[in-house]
């Protein structure tokens, strides 16, 4: 391998890795409700595509809004869905019943994609750019400013969400009812309203995601509603259901082997070498990257 094709290889790599920090934020969104309610909301992703959807529409009434308020927009969006997915596939379903809201977010699902579909007539939205056409060449190599950009933001969302988590009344609710529900209810803390706020979260984390995507591809189209679902499985998967640390380590990872796929076998069977990845997780680690300690209840 020359020079060239080994800075090419690293490349892809990097910028794959840049770009996993978009999947590492959708897959933590999965993980988060899934640690809390041990149910996955399958409407998440594409519920996050339709709040950056939502944010193109500030420009319009807002002629010149600059492009880091679309963030703004996008998390307020998010948030918002969030809270009717909740509302619509969870919150009158007995939680005996996992199945069932399975099913009813998967509708969801398929009623967002549908609406931004007829809504856009299936066309291709711009997204405008978030960070300037800048980048940092070194030498041969070339670093992205907007994926710098992404994973940079990605990053910040991640610590934020750590601080919500750890010192916030809310972050102290949903980690008891995520460990004990039944306890927590008997020390005063609200099974409805802890559900409801962790899905406004993971909402606004959407939001902000799917604006991310919008702005490093340059598109927003209903193409990507389930791309991004099935990534954001994999990385809930690999990384551990209801591991966040897992959710960021294996968004990276399949950034990045993702990219490399596309580099060494072409964009055509990309995705193929990623489902490959994830069928030898459930072979050998099927309990994901980080997974959950077993014992007594």
């Amino acid at each position: 391998m020359s020079l060239l094709d080994l800075v090419d290889l690293l490349q892809s790599v990097v910028d794959g890795l840049l770009f996993g920090a978009v999947y590492a934020v959708i897959g933590i969104g999965f993980t988060l409700v899934f640690g809390v309610m041990h149910k996955l909301n399958l409407a998440y992703a594409a519920a996050s595509l339709a709040a950056a959807y939502l944010s193109l529409l500030l420009p319009g009434l807002l002629p010149g809004t600059p492009p880091l308020l679309l963030l703004a927009a996008a998390a307020v969006a998010g948030a918002v869905l969030g809270a009717c997915v909740y509302a619509l596939c969870f919150h009158f379903v007995a939680a005996a019943n996992p199945l069932v809201t399975l099913m009813t977010s998967l509708g969801m699902l398929l009623l967002v994609d549908e609406l931004i579909v007829h809504t856009t007539n299936g066309v291709p939205k711009n997204f405008p750019p978030l960070f300037g056409d800048w980048s940092l060449e070194i030498g041969t190599f070339l670093l992205r400013g907007d994926l710098l950009f992404v994973f940079v933001a990605a990053i910040l969302l991640m610590l934020m969400l750590v601080v919500v988590l750890f010192h916030t009344r809310l972050g102290l609710a949903t980690r008891a009812v995520s460990q004990q529900p039944t306890a927590a209810q008997l020390c005063g803390i609200g099974l409805t309203r802890t559900n409801g706020l962790t899905f406004v979260l993971t909402g606004l984390l959407g939001g902000i995601a799917g604006a991310l995507a919008g702005s490093a591809i340059g598109v927003l189209s209903p193409l990507l509603s389930l791309p991004l679902t099935i990534k954001g499985l994999i990385v809930t998967v690999v990384g551990g259901l209801g591991s966040i640390p897992g959710a960021v380590i294996a968004g990276l990872l399949v950034g990045s082997a993702e990219n490399l796929a596309q580099y060494l076998r072409g964009v055509s069977e990309r995705d193929i070498y990623v489902m490959l990845m994830l069928f030898a997780f459930l072979v050998f680690r099927p309990g994901g990257l980080f997974a959950p300690p077993q014992g007594r209840d």
